[in-house]
């Protein structure tokens, strides 16, 4: 099955995965871990262990953040 991956704010990318792929596995072919990237089906989240079941998909990067160095995040 062929699937286009719009990732969000990037490039589009087409792949070619089986028929029984996971999302999990979408993203590792486009080469994201699951853990990096949220998939998207129509502008809704779609669990990492569902069957893919569309042709066009949009991947949406999860961005971790940090603290200023030496900050606690504890309230004063």
């Amino acid at each position: 099955m062929n699937v286009t991956c719009d990732v969000v704010g990037g490039e589009t990318e087409t792949v070619s995965v089986a028929e029984d792929a996971t999302y999990a596995d979408l993203c590792r072919a486009v080469g994201f871990s699951p853990h990096e990237v949220t998939v998207l089906v129509d502008g809704r989240p779609v669990a990492e262990d569902g069957t893919v079941t569309e042709e066009r998909v949009e991947l949406l990067r999860l961005v971790k953040g940090g603290g200023r160095a030496g900050a606690t995040g504890r309230a004063r």
